[in-house]
């Protein structure tokens, strides 16, 4: 006489499946945080791509902003972390032009990114500018000193 299959049948096999697959995730989303936390140090997930080059000279970081004007951005530079916020508020008119409106979905929208530099850069020299929504910040790398100076021993 034949056995009939359980209804347990198998499930070590398939349990043994998704002990593989989620191991496999989880690897792969560690290596994932080992890379970004190397020069990404945002919270959050946000919608604005950075890229980061370095172009000999100087570091060259580009931001999509589209819509964001220079006034909706702010730049500050913290040791080898550059940080790119912006925030674009919409102003609620009331009555002239805000009764054409049949629906009015644009609101305030910001975002921040940090981003940790390879190296120092020249804090004084940093150029930014903003075209056709995308932000440009050039930063120029600090020259390595080539004096030596006597280091006197207590």
């Amino acid at each position: 006489m034949s056995r009939r299959p359980g209804p347990f049948d198998g499930i070590d096999e398939l349990l043994d499946r998704l002990n593989r697959q989620i191991e496999t995730a989880a690897q792969s989303w560690e290596t994932g945080i080992d890379n970004r936390s190397q020069l990404d140090l945002s919270m959050g997930g946000s919608k604005t791509s950075i890229d980061l080059a370095d172009e000999g000279d100087e570091f060259v970081v580009a931001a999509d902003v589209p819509g964001y004007e220079s006034e909706d951005l702010e730049l500050r530079l913290t040791g080898e972390t550059l940080a790119i916020s912006g925030n674009r508020e919409h102003t609620e008119e009331v009555g002239g032009e805000a009764e054409n409106y049949i629906r009015r979905e644009r609101k305030t929208q910001s975002f921040s990114r940090q981003v940790r530099l390879p190296d120092p850069v020249d804090a004084d020299a940093i150029r930014a500018s903003v075209n056709n929504g995308v932000l440009t910040v050039r930063l120029p790398k600090l020259e390595p000193s080539e004096e030596s100076r006597s280091i006197e021993i207590e």
